[in-house]
């Protein structure tokens, strides 16, 4: 495994780790809507992340202007990300909001590689794919029968296509930082730029639904750690390893967030994760052993 390829690796699984604490952080601040949360998390840390890269951005704003159609759509995507995720949740339930979304990117990922960049995936990367995403779905079949609720919401297939949004922006803006940074822009640039476009978008609903995080120290607890390590820290290692591995690579590797969340919830929240799902957790932590064991790519000609 090359080394630059194996550290990219190694910064999108801690990435996905410290995005899977997000959900054991948000039950310290029950009162904080998940809308707010997602504002916060992504608008405030979308902002850090450009102030962090602020003289990067200023001396390659001659390229980022070339490159401003991939920008705008990464940016738009990045506001509409957490809006459609959360929403996907509250219409159609925990269980189909996370499967539909988590579980779509990497396919979602892996077609826009196809239509837009004539790549061909590997039958190595399919099965990996494929054995990922029957792990979620069965982590969070037996996190919804362990709380006893039930699989859906009241408006599921408004949530199982929110969701799908969902899982369509994920994709879509990992897709457009890499490929600035495939035509030279820095990765935290490319991230900064596009993320702090993103935050300023989602400001307006940050405006209207964050009154919650200044009722207690607690909830403003839970939106600086949201805005400060999962959004800003894991999206500035997710950049890195953007800049070192396809972006369907990348979205498959992140499947270990929802792992992370359950064993979280386990031993902090004091959940009970059934047998289902600790078979769950087994196949995704196989599915990212098989894909990063090797991953070769196949350009169409």
């Amino acid at each position: 495994m090359p080394k630059e390829y194996a550290w990219g690796v190694i910064a999108i699984l801690f990435s996905a780790t410290v995005w899977g604490t997000t959900g054991t952080a948000a039950t310290f601040a029950p009162d904080v809507s998940a809308a707010a949360i997602g504002a916060a998390a992504m608008g405030v840390g979308g902002i850090g992340q450009a102030l962090w890269a602020a003289r990067g951005i200023v001396r390659s704003r001659k390229a980022l202007w070339d490159q401003r159609l991939l920008l705008v759509f990464g940016a738009v995507a990045v506001m509409i990300y957490p809006l459609a995720f959360y929403g996907s949740m509250r219409m159609a339930g925990v269980t189909v909001g996370t499967v539909v979304t988590i579980g779509s990117a990497p396919l979602l990922s892996a077609l826009i590689e196809y239509v837009l960049d004539r790549t061909l995936l590997t039958l190595r990367w399919s099965i990996g794919a494929v054995v990922g995403v029957v792990g979620i779905v069965l982590i969070c079949i037996a996190e919804n029968a362990s709380h006893g609720a039930a699989i859906g919401g009241d408006y599921v297939l408004l949530g199982v296509l929110l969701g799908l949004i969902g899982g369509l922006t994920y994709a879509l803006y990992s897709w457009t930082a890499r490929r600035m940074m495939l035509g030279g822009t820095q990765s935290s640039v490319a991230m900064g730029a596009t993320f702090g476009l993103g935050g300023l978008l989602l400001l307006p609903v940050l405006i209207m639904t964050g009154a919650p995080f200044f009722a207690s120290w607690s909830n403003a607890a839970v939106g600086v750690y949201m805005a400060a390590v999962p959004m800003f820290l894991g999206y500035i290692a997710f950049g890195y390893g953007l800049a070192r591995v396809a972006a369907s690579m990348a979205t498959v590797l992140t499947l270990l967030e929802p792992v992370i969340a359950a064993l979280l919830a386990v031993i902090i929240v004091g959940e009970r994760l059934p047998s289902l799902g600790w078979a769950g957790v087994v196949l995704v932590v196989g599915s990212l052993a098989i894909i990063t064991l090797r991953f070769p790519r196949k350009s169409r000609r």
